[in-house]
């Protein structure tokens, strides 16, 4: 089974050989080293650049510009910060435009703690993004949802921030793409390139993957259920659904879980249909708890589906604090992991309105 980072990588290669990918470039991104994370071994146009964001970001809007069609890599979302400004005006550039300037760019970047990354390599993103106006903006939780996910956003002919969950990135998926090998060594020996000086002389052997785009804006329901709806995305996601599942264990409890997959376009059709079949909800994320995107959902569900309500909706966040410290310890005092999730259901479980 492919893990996130192969099925992200395999997109790309698809990209650049039947969806018009002219450039994948970034810091490291480019041979030997393929990225920080392998995303971007032996991918045909990819390409180093130097070390500056804003350099980055300005480079594939010309490279847009000139029709070209990017995939630029921002190495850590810490540094997406170094060049905002740059995204601001990368997102209002077909509306100012009048939809006649396309600006088909996708910037991927990991995103999130989980790796003891410490201040400058464990920050989230996505609810600085969401206030990004013409920005569409994912965040994959498993290796089939990150290759149909990245296919679509290179298709699309808006700006796409490609958000990658740092801690999940070598989780195998539980289903294989189609046309992938059957053995999980033989696709590692195809497309991952060997340490040491063979890498120099190395060249990938890409399985014929069939292409299964996912359309950007639609929720998946990863577990039905009746009693509360938990809406996640990234590595929280998993945290919710092992915490429903011992709920469900321990009290019987049914937990519905909506993995995300993409803060922008949101699929408020989704939230809206599970509020109303359970009546509680409970949004969790590993941001910072001011003005967290989250926070965007609990107000809709207060606004739009109040009267289904039979307890308070609730938000579990991270932690407001100026950055997530390297010892293991602060990390997971700093964000959500899995005894938060369960007492925030149970809490919620047990309360009616």
């Amino acid at each position: 089974m492919a893990t996130l980072v192969q099925a992200v990588r395999m997109a790309l290669h698809y990209g650049e050989e039947h969806l018009g990918v002219t450039d994948i470039f970034g810091e490291d991104v480019g041979p030997p080293l393929g990225g920080v994370f392998t995303a971007t071994q032996g991918l045909r146009t990819a390409w180093n650049s130097p070390l500056d964001e804003r350099g980055i970001i300005g480079a594939a809007m010309g490279i847009a510009y000139a029709g070209g069609r990017p995939v630029a890599e921002i190495q850590f979302c810490d540094y997406a910060f170094n060049c905002i400004d740059l995204l601001k005006v990368a997102g209002n550039q077909r509306w100012s435009g009048a939809g006649q300037y396309e600006m088909p760019i996708v910037v991927m970047t990991p995103n999130g703690a989980g790796i003891h990354g410490s201040l400058y390599h464990s920050h989230s993103f996505e609810s600085w993004a969401s206030r990004l106006p013409g920005w569409k903006i994912v965040m994959p939780s498993n290796a089939i949802d990150a290759h149909g996910l990245m296919l679509s956003a290179i298709a699309d002919p808006n700006p796409v921030l490609y958000l990658l969950p740092k801690a999940l990135l070598r989780v195998k998926s539980e289903e294989k793409l189609p046309g992938e090998p059957e053995d999980e060594r033989t696709l590692s020996e195809m497309i991952d390139a060997p340490v040491g000086a063979a890498r120099a002389s190395w060249t990938p052997r890409w399985p014929d993957i069939v292409p299964r785009f996912i359309p950007l804006g639609q929720a998946r329901v990863a577990r039905e259920g009746t009693d509360v709806t938990v809406v996640s995305y990234g590595r929280t996601l998993h945290l919710c659904l092992k915490a429903a599942d011992r709920l469900a264990q321990e009290q019987g409890a049914s937990v519905e879980v909506i993995d995300l997959r993409t803060i922008f376009p949101y699929d408020w059709a989704t939230i809206r249909a599970s509020v109303a079949k359970t009546g509680r909800f409970l949004v969790v994320n590993e941001d910072t708890e001011v003005t967290n995107f989250g926070e965007h959902l609990l107000r809709r569900v207060i606004e739009d589906a109040f009267y289904d309500l039979i307890a308070r909706p609730r938000a579990l966040m991270g932690k407001h604090v100026p950055g997530i410290g390297l010892n293991e310890v602060y990390e997971n005092h700093s964000v959500p992991q899995l005894h938060h999730v369960q007492e925030a259901l149970r809490d919620l479980i047990a309360e009616t309105a």
